[in-house]
């Protein structure tokens, strides 16, 4: 067992996976066309567009990538970047050198080690510079449909305020959300909470007056509870 909310009566491990199936029906019917925000239109598109969100909004990755896109179709035309014309192409998106390498060394890794292709399983993807598990988590799962969660930012901060979990770990949240859930769920569920994260349940002040998880929420009152107050908080778009 495991304290729910300072107050609670501690919960068990088979509550907690109730709530939280209980949780992501609700997040389901508020969000029902979540969906991986960065365009792409093949794996190795989505690889760099990962790569590039790194400390950007998504907004800002997919004002860049038709121009990065049009001018590098193939991995062999990464490997084979001027770096200083990459740079450029991607430098609003910030640490643009940092990325460029990455972008370029990730590539060069699939030519030398992948014959050309994206590798479809994570023990290959993250051994390719620059992508960890949470960018081979995106890939697989809305590039290749293998299932994944995506324990970003906004990942990490509301499985902690959902009484999920304590851990700031990410390898180790991935496991213990993964064990709430059940597999064919992980990776539209990594959707619904990053939309509800970058809508409702902000890092600074969420709207916790508004948010349909409310009744199951053990943070609930973080933010104002007010409805009026809470609804000026919602966002509509793609914001971080």
């Amino acid at each position: 067992m495991a304290t729910n909310a300072a107050g609670r009566k501690p919960e068990t491990q088979l509550a907690r996976v109730r709530r939280a199936r209980k949780m992501n029906r609700i997040l389901a019917e508020t969000y029902p066309d979540a969906h991986c925000e960065l365009d792409f239109t093949n794996p190795l598109e989505l690889l760099v567009a990962t790569i590039l969100s790194a400390q950007c909004t998504d907004k800002r990755v997919n004002m860049v990538t038709p121009v990065l896109f049009a001018k590098y179709p193939t991995v062999e035309d990464y490997a084979a970047a001027d770096r200083s014309e990459m740079e450029e192409i991607i430098r609003s998106t910030g640490f643009f050198r940092a990325k460029t390498n990455s972008i370029i060394g990730m590539a060069q890794a699939i030519c030398e080690r992948h014959g050309g292709e994206v590798p479809g399983r994570l023990e290959d993807l993250v051994k390719l510079p620059g992508v960890g598990r949470k960018t081979a988590n995106v890939v697989l799962g809305n590039a290749f449909g293998v299932p994944g969660l995506t324990v970003d930012t906004h990942f990490q901060r509301l499985v902690r305020r959902f009484g999920w979990t304590d851990e700031t770990d990410p390898v180790k949240i991935e496991r213990i959300v993964g064990e709430l859930l059940p597999k064919r769920e992980w990776t539209i569920f990594s959707h619904r909470v990053i939309w509800h994260g970058r809508r409702i349940c902000h890092a600074r002040r969420p709207a916790c007056g508004v948010c349909p998880l409310a009744a199951l929420c053990p943070s609930y009152g973080t933010g104002p509870t007010a409805a009026a107050e809470a609804a000026k908080l919602v966002r509509n778009g793609p914001f971080s």
